[in-house]
């Protein structure tokens, strides 16, 4: 829901292209200056700790969000900060949360287990920002002349609803922080050879596994770059405004049809285990995902958008499943947190990169409608095209199988 509420906020602010991508782009700087700092804290602190400090920190990040925005007060600098400090907390709470998850079930039981995950997720994204989108338009937080947010998103324009969102996010993570307490889970990390390394050692150690272990370099690769051309989600209020003209409303919907087509993917991965030839499935998955993001630039009906971003969703679940299930498996427990935070610069990376890449080619052309179009169609051309050359180029992606004894769980 907040996340829909900012991307949304912004364009009241600007309606503009380029200032909806650098969200993204204050979004993953942060990532990519904290996260391996937060992978080497996660294997050397207790991470439900580190989980509970980095949760507490966002909380009081929306609440402070929430409070700029009653008062009035908000500009787009400061909701380009506060995206920022939400992001910086989340690169500590991401590994720590991350290396948790293979304590909680048998190896046999992970790949299961992470759809279930996924599916958890899924379908908050589905929920949050469809309520989202029908409580800004319900609420009058819709589309005025932009020379009335030269000064700010108050001037002119009521964003209580705006403010609503970000406070309900802030009490949400009391829920977080109760599950957290609760958990039976130790998130006591035991040193390999019974004593932590030196920070910068620890660092290099986590550089060193993740660089020569090229099935999990190819993989992380190649979402980096199918996520940074492929990555037009910041678009959608240009597309729910201008090109479908559907409103808040439409925008919510549209935001949360990803999930739909995730959620449906995660539940049929969580029961039907993905073949064996898991390295094939991950290079498909990754061209229908090029395939929908095509037909999501093309289309200009709101019906087949939301079908081409729930297809989005589906293909980057598939995606997601193999590519996190490999790094489980392959990574042993005390360099999990340091694992996580390399990944994170690429699978984030990647995604808030594309919002930024997106908004600037948007940005080029004199109309709106024709530069999110362009934008978003060859950026799926460009990921179809991606994975095709991995496929050409690495055959320890295209062949890659699983473990037997992970298989037959």
């Amino acid at each position: 829901m907040q996340s829909v509420a900012l991307h949304w906020h912004v364009y009241l602010i600007t309606r503009s292209p380029l200032a909806l991508g650098m969200v993204g782009l204050t979004r993953v700087i942060p990532v990519i200056v904290f996260s391996l700092w937060g992978g080497i804290v996660a294997d050397r602190e207790d991470r439900r700790k580190v989980m509970f400090a980095a949760q507490s920190a966002m909380a009081l990040l929306s609440a402070a969000l929430a409070g700029l925005t009653f008062a009035g007060r908000e500009t787009l600098l400061a909701l380009y900060a506060l995206n920022a400090l939400l992001s910086a907390a989340s690169a500590f709470d991401n590994p720590a949360r991350q290396a948790l998850i293979a304590r909680l079930v048998p190896a046999e039981d992970l790949p299961g287990a992470l759809s279930l995950n996924l599916t958890m997720f899924q379908a908050a994204l589905i929920i949050g920002p469809g309520l989202a989108g029908l409580l800004i338009a319900g609420h009058g937080a819709g589309i005025v002349p932009v020379t009335t947010h030269l000064a700010g998103a108050g001037a002119g324009q009521d964003t209580s609803t705006l403010a609503l969102i970000y406070a309900l996010n802030a009490l949400s993570f009391l829920a977080v922080l109760f599950a957290l307490m609760t958990m039976r889970t130790s998130g006591v990390v035991t040193a390999a050879g019974g004593t932590h390394e030196p920070p910068l050692a620890a660092l290099r150690a986590g550089l060193r596994f993740v660089l020569t272990t090229p099935i999990m370099v190819w993989t992380m690769g190649v979402d980096f770059f199918a996520t940074f051309f492929a990555g037009s989600m910041s678009l959608l209020p240009v597309f729910a405004d201008q090109v479908l003209r559907v409103g808040a409303a439409g925008y919510g919907w549209l935001v949360a049809a990803p999930a739909v087509g995730a959620l449906l993917g995660s539940v049929y991965t969580s029961v039907w285990p993905l073949p064996r030839r898991q390295g094939r499935v991950l290079l498909w998955s990754i061209a229908a995902y090029g395939v929908a993001t095509v037909v999501y630039g093309l289309s200009r009906s709101y019906w087949l958008t939301l079908a081409a971003l729930a297809g989005t969703g589906l293909a980057d679940l598939v995606s997601t499943v193999v590519r996190q299930t490999l790094r489980q498996l392959l990574t042993p427990d005390h360099l999990r947190g340091r694992m996580t935070s390399v990944n994170m610069i690429f699978f984030m990376g990647g995604p808030q990169l594309g919002e930024m890449e997106a908004g600037l080619v948007a940005s080029l052309f004199r109309t709106a409608v024709v530069g999110v179009t362009v934008s978003v169609v060859s950026g799926g051309l460009a990921t179809i095209l991606i994975a095709a050359a991995v496929a050409a180029a690495a055959p320890i992606v295209r062949r890659y199988e699983p473990p037997v004894t992970v298989l037959r769980g």
